[in-house]
């Protein structure tokens, strides 16, 4: 089997990237031909995502990658989840908001006077967040946006949609929308109809691995194409790329996805929906080949950037992050571990008072320095993500050996190893590009340069990357 060239669109929370890769059973070569910006745009009426910007950004990308690699042969599309564009016709309505975007209390009010909180996990499966498409769309419904609209896509179905002309739902990321069914993974017309939300507008859905279309004509000129290339749906929510490109052996490890969220879990072959799974806050999403992404939120690096955002702001000036990650290691003091999944921190602005606000109001040390900020930042994440570790596995009846943690925070050293000494087992960090290597293998499947299932694809994956092992540190233990 001759293997091919495929190209991701990678959409973060925070930047962009398209990355081409070569493809084949034994081969798996990828680089990055651009990378991009992503900043929320802040307007009278809220924070919302600049799409078109990304749009172009990511149309750039691909005509890059186009000149490289003529002979490409698919796109696929891949980004956060829960936030959508309402559409009516060809247009959009609007810009879509950010989910840190404050909107949302109204809709959650109004969602759970409806349907009871506890019914609502027995039919979705979803964690408690208020930010969940379900609760935007009721927030929208109050506002009278869905009388407008008759159609909703979230990210990657709308650049989907762009690029193809097809309106369709990919499975992984519709899961995160609270309106699909946890048991059937369909859409559930009785809850929609009891949310008072409007089933028209949501479109077909699609397993990873579909075939949405080809580039339109002028998609196609502008990209320079000079043959047909598909538009190929992945697992279009960024954690279920990530979630199968995780070299692991899924009956005995723990994931951690770590970026902007570190989302700490087990994939598993049936969902958990015990009173426990809810009051813990554990989540059930779709992964790729009707896996579980039996998982939780954690607040991630999303401190760390938004702690560093606000020093920039302060100072006129860059932060070298390597250098104050350096003195946050070499830190010797007892710093507070926090709650890192407290609400006060969700919102943009300046997270070191809020920090010191939380660590004040329950008698724990206030860092005194930006380098003791970033290690408490740090150390709380580890605590954070040990705990989810330890709570998924009661919740699951599984036994974890060790923790693989993917994505950029597999970079950080500091965090990966206090991890591995909190929980007491080896961590693996790596690949960092775990999103775009879902993304691509999904693709290659489907254009037929590999073949099997996730255990071959991540087998691929192990004999072309080697993770970092961190090993539990011996004081700690002690």
């Amino acid at each position: 089997m001759s293997g091919g060239t495929v190209a991701a669109v990678d959409l973060g929370a925070t930047s962009g990237r398209v990355i081409v890769a070569k493809v084949g059973q034994h081969t798996l070569d990828m680089r990055t031909v651009s990378r991009f910006t992503n900043t929320p745009v802040r307007t009278i009426d809220g924070l919302h995502w600049n799409v078109l910007e990304l749009y172009r950004s990511a149309m750039a990308g691909l005509g890059t990658a186009l000149r490289e690699e003529p002979e490409l042969s698919s796109i696929g599309i891949d980004s956060w989840a829960v936030d959508y564009a309402l559409m009516r016709g060809e247009r959009m309505l609007g810009t879509p908001f950010h989910y840190r975007d404050e909107r949302t209390q109204r809709g959650v009010e109004a969602a759970h006077a409806l349907v009871p909180p506890a019914e609502l996990y027995a039919r979705n499966g979803l964690q408690f967040l208020p930010f969940n498409s379900l609760y935007q769309l009721s927030t929208d419904r109050l506002d009278g946006m869905l009388e407008l609209a008759d159609g909703a896509l979230l990210i990657p179905d709308l650049f989907a949609y762009w690029l193809t002309g097809r309106r369709v739902a990919e499975r992984s990321n519709a899961s995160t929308t609270g309106l699909l069914s946890v048991t059937s993974g369909q859409w559930d017309a009785e809850l929609l109809a009891r949310l008072k939300l409007p089933a028209s507008i949501l479109p077909p859905l699609v397993d990873a691995g579909a075939r949405i279309g080809t580039l339109l004509p002028d998609v196609a000129a502008e990209l320079g194409a000079m043959r047909p290339i598909d538009v190929i749906a992945v697992g279009s929510h960024d954690t279920a790329s990530a979630v199968l490109a995780v070299p692991m052996r899924a009956e005995s490890s723990a994931y951690i996805s770590c970026g902007t969220w570190g989302l700490v879990g087990l994939e598993l072959e049936r969902p958990v929906l015990s009173e426990a799974a809810r009051e813990a806050n554990f989540t059930n999403e779709g992964g790729v080949d009707g896996t579980v992404r039996f998982l939780h939120n954690v607040m991630g690096l999303w401190l760390l950037s938004e702690s560093v955002r606000t020093w920039e702001k302060a100072d006129g000036a860059n932060i070298n992050l390597v250098e104050l990650l350096a003195a946050a290691e070499a830190v010797t003091t007892t710093v507070a571990v926090f709650d890192a999944n407290d609400q006060r921190f969700l919102a943009t602005g300046d997270l070191p008072r809020r920090i010191a606000e939380y660590c004040a109001e329950r008698g724990l040390a206030v860092p005194g320095s930006r380098a003791e900020f970033v290690r408490s930042i740090i150390e709380s994440l580890a605590q954070a993500f040990a705990d989810a570790v330890r709570t998924a596995q009661s919740l699951a009846d599984r036994s974890v050996e060790a923790v693989h943690i993917v994505g950029g925070g597999s970079q950080n050293e500091l965090l990966c190893q206090l991890t591995a000494d909190r929980l007491g087992i080896p961590v693996l960090a790596g690949p960092v590009e775990a999103t775009a290597l879902g993304n691509v293998l999904v693709q290659a499947r489907a254009q037929g340069f590999v073949s099997g299932g996730l255990s071959e694809m991540r087998q691929l994956v192990a004999a072309n990357i080697q993770p970092r092992r961190y090993e539990p540190s011996a004081r700690w233990q002690a």
